[in-house]
């Protein structure tokens, strides 16, 4: 039963009137007496099992979103069942949140179900739109929201509640903001004094009411702005006392729920896969050179010593097919006074270490952020010109740009560049290129492996979807 009229509703046990619910958004948080004085404290480790569960249900919340954005744009419509399963999710997070730290109001634990619980004390009820603007749909989320993005941020903390969280566990909205700062405030008191604060709390549900407001327009749950006001009271249902409705069977059954997940969660780890094909097909045919090779940016390499070698690379037996996936590998030289004449080889890595020993040099390696890390080697200069040297498994030298051809063969392997005489200081750019005739198979690959996922999100999000339209 509904009061639509415009009498306002005073509530005696407060004194503070309320008008009727005309926003489509109502949120009650009812106020238990008694509340215990210690239980708040502890509430962050009970609600952990709700945390599990919540992060996958918001995932499928923004996949729902999403396809909800495409329906209101073709059809003007939001799909029912999928408004009954953001809905779902919302009241789960309130009562959550009331439970915990965004109200501190009940001390019933908050049950597993995305359905109305008409006598659990937070309640969230969202009307369904007949109609919704398909203009409004493409701006009003980000852009006609942000005033209240940005006051939401000062009740929650840092941002909406139903976005990323600064701790591994996520929906911590209340940290931080003025909701938070009330509730343990409220917290403190009921420690001490074995009462929560009417007015206090009353104030508090009064932010939360706002932050979920602004949280069913942001979803495009409604095209009604949210008011810029704080509508006080614990409820904004004006049924009597006693008048619970009718129970309703849950469109949303658990299987239905976990296939929405399920295909939520294939459907944007799909992105992943289809991301990086895209890119790995894009440098096959946008990166190659006229000799078919793709080739890294050019690094600038310098030492005082008179050589500067790469780290060994080490190639085992069980990894000829490398050789296949990598094709010729180039090494593209150029000294930095084109007079110069410089020599670049590779070798076994215990060849090369025993020439240059006692040689000063620098050493170039890679970072764990894959930065280009060079050490010196303090010593003297080589016994011969490294041209001399019999070991090299491929060499190139000479004036001007030198590139080094090699396949990858099983062994450890150590890449040196010199000046061909072997004097100091050694000053080249270098760049690194290789065939790779295995690209277009791996970005197919790729793609073929994104399309599979996006099939199987797909057929899971459809088939849950159309059984909770059926109902």
């Amino acid at each position: 039963m509904r009061n639509d009229s415009a009498t306002p509703v005073d509530t005696a046990t407060t004194g503070v009137t309320i008008p009727p619910p005309s926003y489509p958004v109502q949120v009650d948080g009812k106020l238990d007496q008694p509340l215990s004085r210690w239980l708040w404290l502890v509430k962050w480790l009970l609600l952990v099992p709700h945390y599990v569960v919540l992060i996958p249900l918001w995932l499928g919340f923004v996949v729902a979103t999403a396809i909800a954005f495409f329906g209101i744009l073709i059809t003007g419509r939001y799909p029912p069942a999928l408004f009954a399963y953001t809905v779902g999710v919302l009241r789960w997070s309130w009562r959550v949140h009331y439970y915990g730290y965004a109200g501190l109001g009940t001390d019933r634990y908050p049950p597993f179900t995305l359905a109305d619980v008409p006598d659990y004390p937070a309640r969230l009820r969202i009307a369904y739109p007949e109609h919704l603007s398909r203009g409004l749909v493409l701006v009003k989320w980000w852009l006609l929201a942000l005033p209240h993005y940005l006051i939401v941020a000062l009740f929650a903390g840092g941002g909406l509640w139903f976005g990323a969280s600064d701790n591994d566990a996520g929906f911590d909205w209340a940290a931080g903001g003025l909701v938070g700062v009330l509730v343990v405030l409220a917290g403190l008191i009921l420690l001490f004094s074995g009462r929560y604060p009417r007015e206090l709390h009353e104030f508090v549900v009064g932010l939360d009411r706002w932050v979920l407001r602004v949280a069913a327009y942001g979803a495009l749950m409604t095209d009604r702005y949210p008011p810029f006001r704080i509508d006080l009271g614990a409820t904004e249902s004006t049924a009597p006392v006693g008048d619970t409705p009718p129970p309703v069977r849950p469109v949303w059954t658990p299987g239905r729920t976990v296939a929405m997940v399920a295909g939520a969660l294939f459907a944007l780890v799909a992105i992943g896969p289809l991301t990086a094909g895209a890119g790995v097909l894009w440098l096959n045919t946008t990166q190659r050179d006229a000799s078919g090779y793709v080739a890294t940016s050019t690094v600038d390499l310098h030492t005082q010593g008179h050589a500067i070698t790469e780290e060994a690379v080490a190639i085992r037996d069980d990894l000829d097919w490398l050789s296949g996936a990598v094709g010729d590998v180039r090494l593209v030289v150029t000294a930095s006074d084109p007079a110069t004449p410089v020599f670049v080889g590779v070798g076994p890595e215990p060849d090369v270490r025993r020439y240059l020993d006692g040689v000063a040099r620098a050493e170039v390696g890679q970072a764990d952020s894959n930065e280009l890390v060079t050490v010196d080697v303090p010593g003297g200069p080589p016994p011969t010109p490294p041209g001399d040297q019999e070991f090299w498994l491929a060499s190139s030298e000479g004036a001007g740009t030198r590139n080094l051809d090699w396949r990858l063969h099983d062994g450890v392997w150590t890449v040196v560049a010199m000046n061909a005489d072997g004097s100091s200081p050694v000053s080249v750019d270098v760049r690194a290129a290789a065939r790779l005739p295995a690209l277009p198979w791996i970005g197919g690959g790729l793609l073929a492996l994104s399309g599979l996922m996006l099939a199987a999100g797909a057929a899971l999000l459809a088939g849950s979807i159309r059984r909770a339209s059926s109902d």
